[in-house]
């Protein structure tokens, strides 16, 4: 039998086939059950066993939007950027650059939701490669002003990417959103749109822009809504309306950090 190995300052390392106490009853560093949305599922879309608390602060809502709304799998990297945006003592500065990096993962996620084909390339040494390329005809779509912060994030991954402008405010009374300016490239009907707006609180601003685009022929199926936080009220607002659109987000909660665009463009 194997025994466990004793080392310089005499403590017992275990052996391979022998398990710490600490991981085996799983006190440290417990494993995170994440997955997209899936209307199939009642488990909530972010379960921690070391925080049972977290699964009551997911709104039970979440789990009946459908597979429209897809979260990115939430991991302590995930979870630290979202508490260093939502902390109202975080300087400007680390606030733009976990900002940026929160949303090069969404953007890159939002890349993934594209479609590829499959292509062979020749490596230096001669061999054939089998892989995937980008099929041609994308764009990028930022809603004015604060969807102009996920832009730079698009352009890092997507260097020769079109991208077109919405301008929409809400009346502060009625909350209903007018726009004021929209321009898109000329054939947007036919490329898929990754539509960036970084917070959907009501939903209102980006049920107004998905009808923009409709009104150029862009079908709802082909729009990719690019956040970083949304409230269940906002997504479920824009999937009844637009049950064909998909929503990639990091998190659903029912306080959405509306401050984003003043903290980030410096205008608070």
């Amino acid at each position: 039998t194997q025994t466990a190995l004793l080392t310089d300052d005499n403590r017992l390392m275990p052996c391979h086939n022998q398990q710490l106490n600490n991981v085996s009853s799983g006190q440290e560093h417990p494993m995170k059950q994440v997955r997209f949305a899936n209307s199939n599922s009642s488990v909530p879309a972010v379960v921690s066993n070391s925080e049972p608390s977290d699964a009551t602060t997911q709104p039970d809502s979440q789990d009946n939007l459908g597979p429209q709304l897809k979260l990115l799998p939430l991991n302590d990297q995930i979870r630290e950027l979202q508490t260093i945006i939502r902390d109202k003592t975080t300087s400007r500065g680390d606030f733009v650059f976990c900002a940026d990096r929160l949303i090069r993962l969404v953007v890159e996620e939002g890349l993934n939701q594209l479609p590829y084909s499959e292509c062979t390339v020749t490596t230096p040494t001669g061999y054939k490669y089998e892989g995937v390329k980008f099929e041609r005809g994308n764009c990028g779509v930022s809603i004015m002003r604060s969807g102009e912060a996920m832009e730079q994030g698009l352009r890092d991954c997507c260097r020769s990417i079109r991208i077109g402008k919405i301008l929409i405010q809400s009346d502060e009374e009625t909350q209903k959103a007018k726009v004021y300016y929209a321009k898109f490239p000329p054939d947007v009907y036919r490329r898929k749109v990754l539509l960036m707006y970084p917070i959907l609180s009501t939903g209102n601003t980006v049920i107004e822009a998905v009808r923009v685009l409709k009104e150029h022929r862009v079908q709802p199926k082909h729009i990719i809504l690019l956040s970083l936080f949304s409230t269940p009220h906002g997504a479920k607002s824009i999937i009844q309306e637009f049950p064909d659109i998909t929503i990639l987000t990091t998190e659903v909660h029912p306080v959405a950090p509306t401050h984003f665009g003043q903290r980030y463009f410096g205008t608070d």
